[in-house]
């Protein structure tokens, strides 16, 4: 199964990588972070269905996210 991560205190929320996932299981978070931000992250709970492509990771113009397959 594979692991999205993504950096949350350098996330500018964006919301590329939303608009990307051919899944739709990544969303903002509802907490702000130290930049002001509401970052995106997939929740626990999704994780199982992220099919790993990555697309997410490639679209993020600041590097934030990591995808790593098992």
């Amino acid at each position: 199964m594979p692991k999205v991560s993504f950096r949350e205190d350098r996330c500018k929320g964006c919301g590329l990588c939303i608009t990307v996932c051919p899944k739709k299981i990544i969303n903002f978070v509802d907490k702000l972070n130290a930049k002001g931000y509401h970052s995106a992250n997939v929740p626990v709970n999704k994780m199982e269905e992220c099919v790993g492509c990555a697309a997410c990771g490639r679209i993020c113009p600041d590097c934030v996210i990591t995808v790593e397959k098992e």
